[in-house]
């Protein structure tokens, strides 16, 4: 319904321009291809030799494997950092505090408009000149970066996620009295966190990928560790094309999750829409909760 709301239905020539727009698209697309393929093999860049060592076993288990655990290391601890980030500054900047809407919209905006690069370099020279902290300086360089950018853009989403719900959640909990704060964190914030999974899932593939600038300040990444491996070999592009192929197949599985997620929360909202009296029962529920647990303290 949405679709036919937003944009007009193509006609029979509408459809066939559009057939004929993505066939030449497809084609310039396969040229290109070509064009990189048969000109890398005019520079012997195709030959065999230069692909072998990223068949044998040693190289993955000395090189590649390692290097993308450290990945999914930094990655794994990014995305719980920002997440955990996300949810306090975002709910902060829901606070009718004016002192700590106002600190956590500066914090917030602040790591935002900080490219990642330059917080990774920041935070490499800090921890290790500054705090001295022991361990992989370098990790924890990509993670605080990592997770301050991210988290700052999980706190706008979950801002932007409560702002989006209905206002008969919050005036339900409130009719029932449920405070705003209650209301906020039993209904509202729930709520948005769902709707905004896939959104979340998606900004997950950021953190992967942005685990690979981790490169420039030598942490031991699958990035760093390919060209190291490939350097003194002299495939280092080969090097640079399988580790492109790890980070796309990765990141389009997490896609795919998104994708079944929204999928799922679609059917899942329109079940619920068709449900009656839907507005306001998440509140009735927890307020009757809280209605038999007063009668049993009684």
């Amino acid at each position: 319904m949405s679709a036919s709301i937003l944009f007009d239905t193509p006609g029979p020539k509408a459809r066939r321009r559009i057939l004929i727009i993505n066939i030449i698209g497809a084609l310039l697309a396969l040229g290109i291809v070509a064009w990189i393929f048969f000109g890398l093999a005019a520079k012997g860049q195709m030959q065999p030799e230069q692909w072998d060592d990223f068949v044998q076993g040693s190289t993955w288990k000395n090189y590649l494997l390692p290097g993308l655990l450290n990945t999914v290391k930094a990655a794994i601890l990014g995305i719980i950092g920002s997440v955990i980030f996300g949810l306090v500054f975002g709910v902060g900047r829901l606070s009718q505090n004016k002192l700590i809407n106002g600190f956590c919209t500066v914090i917030v905006e602040f790591f935002r408009a900080v490219p990642v690069l330059l917080m990774i370099v920041f935070f490499n020279v800090f921890f290790s000149r500054s705090l001295e902290l022991p361990g992989d300086t370098a990790l924890w360089a990509v993670v605080a970066a990592l997770v301050f950018y991210n988290g700052s853009v999980v706190a706008e989403l979950v801002r932007s996620g409560v702002h989006n719900l209905p206002k008969g959640q919050r005036e339900a909990g409130i009719a029932i009295g449920l405070t705003r704060g209650m209301s906020l964190r039993h209904i509202e914030i729930p709520q948005a966190l769902v709707a905004m999974l896939p959104a979340l899932i998606g900004q997950f593939v950021v953190i992967l990928k942005d685990s690979a600038l981790g490169y420039i300040i030598s942490f031991n990444e699958l990035l760093f560790f390919a060209r190291t491996y490939s350097s003194p070999n002299g495939n280092v592009l080969q090097a640079l094309i399988v580790t492109a192929v790890i980070f796309i197949l990765i990141n389009f599985t997490l896609s795919k999750i998104a994708e079944i997620v929204s999928r799922r929360l679609s059917s899942r909202i329109k079940k619920d829409k068709n449900a009656p009296a839907v507005v306001g029962t998440t509140a009735v529920t927890f307020a009757e909760a809280g209605t038999d647990a007063e009668s049993k303290d009684q």
